[in-house]
């Protein structure tokens, strides 16, 4: 049974909102990865609104976009050393 999202409390609504968005942008980050400036800011943004939404009820949801974010962000990092490194 779907719950009534119009009932809900503003604040778990809000909450429940960051979780997915979390996921998304983890999911997003790991892409994005690739380009340097793209992946580190999808990955933060990631990170934060899974520290946002891990209030909520989806709190599983928040976690994983929590840990998506983190490997993008370590994508991100690597992959930027290994093009400084190809620089040299």
């Amino acid at each position: 049974m779907e719950p009534d999202y119009l009932r809900l409390d503003p604040e778990e609504r809000r909450n429940k909102f960051m979780a997915m968005l979390s996921a998304l942008f983890g999911i997003a980050s790991l892409c994005a990865g690739l380009i340097p400036a793209c992946g580190f800011v999808i990955s933060i943004l990631g990170e934060i609104c899974g520290f946002l939404g891990i209030r909520s009820e989806n709190r599983k949801v928040a976690i994983l976009g929590i840990i998506l974010s983190g490997l993008g962000l370590i994508i991100t990092i690597v992959y930027t050393v290994l093009l400084y490194i190809n620089k040299k």
